[in-house]
């Protein structure tokens, strides 16, 4: 994962109210093993991150300059003016918010394969306590990855060479509420794209349906369901989107063509690439719940074959029962008040 370029500065916001105090290096991050395991150890915990948005950005204007900054710095400007540039504008949506977040603004142009990205994050400090060479304890601070609530990364390749593209940004939708995300969206100028969970949803449901298409035997059914599965959490882990043709093709080796194809005959609107939802993922997984001394658990792939549901009247229709079950319902049956002379 070649770094391009990348560089850290401070945003100094205080819960009192006071201004926003910026402090800004004046020198790129040196290229270092401590700097590659910088970008890696973000790029996990990002990728591991729930509740993303997908989109692109809006038109450069006055109130989005972010993308025109970015372009004049790919077609060959200065990174360190750019990013000094953004960094004054984030600190001033800051101050116009009133919000009294600030941290180490990290800004980083990588490669990883054929593709170039840009990352744009606002990390925070953990408190911790250190081993000293002398066996003794002193306080140490570190960047705390596992609370990320404000970052986006943007497929600058994709960018560049599609522009018809939505889904070429990609942002965490944060735990700190809808309004530091929308200030941070608004500092990037990225309008929402794709529904990365409602496309996840309809892709699941047109698995579901060609299953059910194929007329396929459950073990067959449980492969191509885990097949699926391993696939979209394992794009969402390096976080690159779901490819149907390349889905298709490990979905069925022999008719590699064969879900792709059904997808595009049955116009679910899907777009040949998916941003994998993990959420929506673990859901299909299994179908479960539990009320009034009742618990029903189930794979998602017995659903439309030996368990139906009706949706209006809120039942469900299970066949082939397992024989243990069975056999206790029969023993219950025959034990009940109304089935003795």
């Amino acid at each position: 994962m070649p770094i391009r370029h990348s560089i850290i500065h401070q945003i100094d916001k205080k819960p009192d109210g006071s201004p926003a105090l910026m402090h800004v290096s004046s020198a790129e991050l040196v290229e270092s093993q401590a700097t590659e395991n910088l970008l890696s150890d973000f790029n996990e915990a990002y990728n591991a991150k729930q509740g993303k948005g997908w989109g692109l950005f809006h038109p450069e204007s006055g109130a989005h300059p972010f993308s025109g900054w970015l372009r004049a710095y790919v077609e060959g400007g200065d990174f360190i003016e750019f990013s000094r540039t953004a960094v004054e504008h984030l600190t001033k949506l800051i101050e116009e918010s009133n919000l009294s977040v600030g941290g180490h603004v990290l800004f980083a142009h990588y490669q990883q394969g054929m593709t170039d990205y840009l990352v744009v994050a606002l990390l925070q400090h953990s408190e911790g306590v250190t081993v000293n060479a002398d066996l003794s304890v002193t306080p140490s601070k570190h960047l705390d990855f596992g609370n990320i609530n404000l970052a986006a990364r943007i497929n600058i390749s994709e960018w560049r060479s599609n522009p018809k593209s939505r889904q070429y940004i990609s942002y965490l939708k944060g735990s700190k509420g809808r309004k530091a995300t929308d200030y941070f969206r608004d500092f990037i100028g990225c309008q929402e794209g794709v529904d990365g969970p409602g496309e996840t949803h309809t892709l699941l449901k047109a698995f579901s349906n060609f299953v059910t298409a194929e007329d396929m035997h459950e073990d067959s059914a449980r492969e191509k369901t885990q097949a699926l599965v391993s696939y979209s959490m394992a794009q969402a882990k390096i976080g690159e989107p779901i490819t149907l043709d390349e889905l298709s093709e490990l979905i069925d080796e022999e008719r590699p063509k064969a879900f792709y194809d059904f997808i595009r005959n049955k116009d679910y609107g899907l777009s040949l690439k998916i941003p994998a939802d993990k959420r929506t993922l673990n859901q299909f997984r299994r179908f479960a719940g539990r009320a009034e001394g009742m618990s029903i658990s189930f794979e998602a792939h017995l659903l439309g074959g030996k368990i139906e549901f009706d949706e209006n009247a809120g039942t469900l229709t299970l066949r082939n029962l397992p024989n243990q079950l069975n056999n206790q319902l029969k023993r219950a049956s025959t034990n009940a008040p109304e089935n003795r002379g």
